[in-house]
């Protein structure tokens, strides 16, 4: 059985106004459970309770009751933060320094060896293609081009477990593309991704499983391919002839010389599924 690196049980996070008197709750009693190597993504509109969620699991936020667990331990926890990645939806960086200096500077604060940290950086620069600007000081750099070093930043310690809030705000589609086939190498070398997004197309592209929030609680959660999946119903994929009654067209292709190419589920996009989802909340409030 896989082991789960980031577990939640009623997770509850209440924002409590002036003097107490009014509370907004952000996070209501949340449970979730991510196994190693696994790219977790979570949905939701703006107020949903995401990036409270993960500051939460980050530490950087007390849960009013509940728990939350990373590799094991409180995510307070030192040698839990020695472990893990954090790119937050805004990266606020030293305009001063270039993106290498940036970068070692956040290696020496793991206590990282000089030699190693240089190399480090050097590395992650080449990956998220900056490779030819790592000499110019950040104030010069574009959103996009700080976003990816914000990025490299969180890889630096070379984490078990990585969070990205938003991840591809502000790049073009071919650095966001980038970024996701980084997100995906990171899969393959078995390290755990979570991480939240407006944009749908990324959590398509990349995640295993989704998560969809509203109003602070976890609304739907599965398997990316079973959720958009429409069952019960079969589409043919035909090459050469039109689409007519499944069943027709099935015993018709061979004669009529087309060539039938796949026989599938059809499915829902993740925007249609998401959308559905917050309509069907909205109407019941």
């Amino acid at each position: 059985m896989s082991e789960a690196v980031i577990q939640t049980n009623n997770l509850t996070k209440v924002f409590t106004g002036f003097l107490g008197r009014r509370k907004n709750t952000a996070v209501d009693n949340l449970n979730l459970a991510v196994e190693r190597g696994e790219v977790v993504g979570v949905l939701g509109p703006n107020g949903s309770g995401k990036t409270t969620t993960m500051k939460m699991l980050l530490g950087l936020l007390y849960p009013t009751s509940g728990t939350a667990m990373v590799l094991g331990k409180d995510p307070t926890h030192i040698a839990t933060k020695e472990r893990i990645g954090f790119l937050p939806e805004e990266s606020y960086l030293y305009r001063f320094l270039t993106a290498v200096e940036t970068l070692e500077f956040y290696g020496k604060l793991f206590g990282m060896p000089r030699a190693l940290r240089r190399e480090r950086a050097e590395q992650l620069l080449d990956q998220v293609g900056l490779k030819e600007a790592k000499n110019r000081p950040v104030r010069e750099y574009s959103k996009g081009m700080a976003r990816r070093v914000g990025l490299a930043q969180a890889l630096i310690n070379d984490p078990e477990v990585i969070f990205l809030d938003e991840p591809t705000s502000g790049l073009d589609p071919i650095v966001s593309r980038q970024v996701k086939d980084l997100i995906l190498e990171l899969k393959r070398q078995g390290k755990t991704v979570f991480m939240s997004s407006h944009l749908l197309a990324d959590i398509e592209d990349v995640c295993d499983r989704v998560g969809i929030m509203y109003q602070g609680q976890l609304r739907a959660m599965g398997s990316l391919k079973d959720m958009i999946r429409i069952p019960d119903k079969t589409q043919f994929l035909v090459h050469g002839i039109e689409q007519e009654k499944r069943l027709e067209v099935a015993q018709a292709i061979e004669a009529a010389g087309g060539l039938l190419e796949d026989i599938t589920e059809p499915k829902r996009t993740l925007e249609d599924l998401f959308l559905s989802i917050i309509g069907k909340r909205r109407e019941e409030n």
